[in-house]
C-alpha cells in the first residue's frame, strides 16, 4: 500500500508541476505578445502610403519596416482576435509612440489621409450613373466613360480573372442596364488624382471583395448566386427607411419568392423608369411600365441589382428575419413625426386595411 500511495503522490506531484509549467508558459507567451503590441517609443515619425488594393498584412509589414510598430505578425494576429478594421488608400502620418489601437484607428479613418489624395464618398443606395457623375466631378473622365467601362463585356472578363465573385456569363445578360451595378461598393475612398478608370473601378471591387470574403461561407450557404444576393440587397436597400427594417423586409421578400408571388416592389419600377425617373411618386403610379426590372409584371428577381447596396442590406439578405409576413408598407405621409415607420401584414386584407388607414392608394 505504501508503494501505491507513494506512486500516486508522485503522479499528483508531476501533474501539478506540468500544470504550473503550462500556466507559466502561457503567461510568458501572453506577456511577450503584450510587449510586442506596445509602441516602440523610439521617436520615429513617418508618413506611410497605403496603396489601392494593398492587403492589411502588407500595410503592417510597412509599418514594422519603418519602426512604427514592433511586430507585424503580432498586430495581424491581434486584429484577427479583436476584429479586422477597415483600411483605406491614402498617405497617413504615424509615430512610434502610437498604441496598436491608435494605429488601427488611423488606418480606419480616411479623413486622416494627407493632402494630395482625393477623397470621394459614395453613399449607400446610389445608382451607377450617379456614382459616375460624382467621379466625373473629380477626375478627367466623363460620366459616360465610366459607364462605358462598367458595361464593357471584355473589360468585365478581364476583371473576373482577379475577382471570382464576378461571373462574366451572368453579367453578359443583355437585359442588364449597367453590368457592374451592385458591385460599386459604397464607402469613403482616397484616390490618387491621376487614378485611371481601371484603378477606381478596382478600388470599388476591392472593397466589395472584403465584404464577400468575410461572409463567403454565408454567400455560399444561401443557395443564391452573388448576383442574386446583390439584386435582392439592392431592393431591400431602396425599400428600407432604416437599417432596423432591412432584415424583416428581406424576410418578407423571401416569403413571397418561396410562395411564387411576384415581389411587386415599387422601387424596381423606379429603376425601370431610369432616364424618366425624376419624381419618386412616379414609381407608385406606373406599375405597367414594360421593363424586365418591373417586378409587378415579372416573376422572381429583376435581371440584376437596381443600385449599389451597403453592408447592412447585404447582411440582411444573408440573414433575413423569419416571419409569416407577405406585405409591408411605409407611412410616407408622416415621415416627420414617424420617420421610417414600416407596417407589416400577413394577408392582403390586413395590408389593404393598413393602406386605407395610412391614406395610401390601393392597387
Amino acid at each position: 500500500m505504501r508503494t501505491r500511495r507513494s506512486a500516486h503522490r508522485k503522479r499528483r506531484h508531476w501533474g501539478r508541476l506540468i500544470v504550473l509549467i503550462l500556466v507559466a508558459a502561457a503567461a510568458a507567451v501572453l506577456g511577450w505578445f503584450w510587449l510586442e503590441l506596445q509602441p516602440p517609443g523610439t521617436g520615429v515619425q513617418k508618413d506611410i502610403t497605403v496603396q489601392e488594393g494593398q492587403s492589411l498584412n502588407s500595410v503592417f509589414q510597412s509599418l514594422q519596416k519603418e519602426g512604427i510598430i514592433k511586430n507585424a505578425k503580432v498586430l495581424d494576429l491581434y486584429t484577427r482576435v479583436a476584429g479586422k478594421p477597415a483600411w483605406y488608400a491614402g498617405t497617413y502620418s504615424f509615430d512610434s509612440d502610437m498604441s496598436a489601437d491608435k494605429v488601427l484607428s488611423v488606418l480606419n479613418d480616411p479623413e486622416q489621409a494627407k493632402a494630395g489624395q482625393v477623397s470621394v464618398t459614395i453613399p449607400e443606395g446610389w445608382w451607377a450613373k450617379e456614382i459616375a457623375a460624382r467621379l466625373a466631378e473629380t477626375f478627367p473622365y466623363t460620366q459616360e466613360q465610366f459607364l462605358q467601362a462598367w458595361n464593357d463585356q471584355q473589360y468585365i472578363e478581364t476583371l473576373a480573372r482577379d475577382y471570382p465573385f464576378l461571373n462574366p456569363d451572368v453579367l453578359a445578360n443583355p437585359d442588364l442596364r449597367v453590368k457592374l451595378e451592385g458591385y460599386l461598393f459604397p464607402e469613403t475612398y482616397q484616390f490618387s488624382p491621376d487614378s485611371s478608370i481601371d484603378d477606381i473601378t478596382r478600388t470599388f471591387l476591392n472593397q466589395f471583395a472584403k465584404v464577400w470574403n468575410e461572409d463567403k461561407a454565408r454567400f455560399e450557404a444561401s443557395g443564391k448566386t452573388v448576383e442574386e444576393i446583390l439584386t435582392l440587397a439592392s431592393i431591400v436597400q431602396f425599400e428600407s427607411g432604416s437599417s432596423s427594417d432591412m432584415a424583416k423586409i428581406a424576410g418578407v421578400f423571401e416569403n413571397r419568392l418561396a410562395q411564387g408571388m411576384r415581389l411587386q416592389s415599387s422601387v424596381t419600377v423606379c429603376y425601370a423608369l431610369y432616364e424618366q425617373f425624376t419624381d419618386p411618386t412616379a414609381c407608385e403610379t406606373q406599375y405597367d411600365i414594360q421593363s424586365p426590372y418591373n417586378t409587378y409584371l415579372n416573376e422572381g428577381l429583376p435581371p440584376g441589382p437596381i443600385l449599389n447596396p451597403g453592408r447592412e442590406a447585404i447582411e440582411a439578405v444573408l440573414n433575413p428575419e423569419s416571419s409569416s409576413y407577405l406585405f409591408f408598407v411605409a407611412d410616407i405621409h408622416n415621415v416627420r413625426s414617424n420617420p421610417g415607420k414600416v407596417y407589416y401584414a400577413t394577408t392582403f386584407e390586413e395590408h389593404e386595411k393598413l393602406m386605407q388607414e395610412l391614406g395610401l392608394v390601393i392597387e
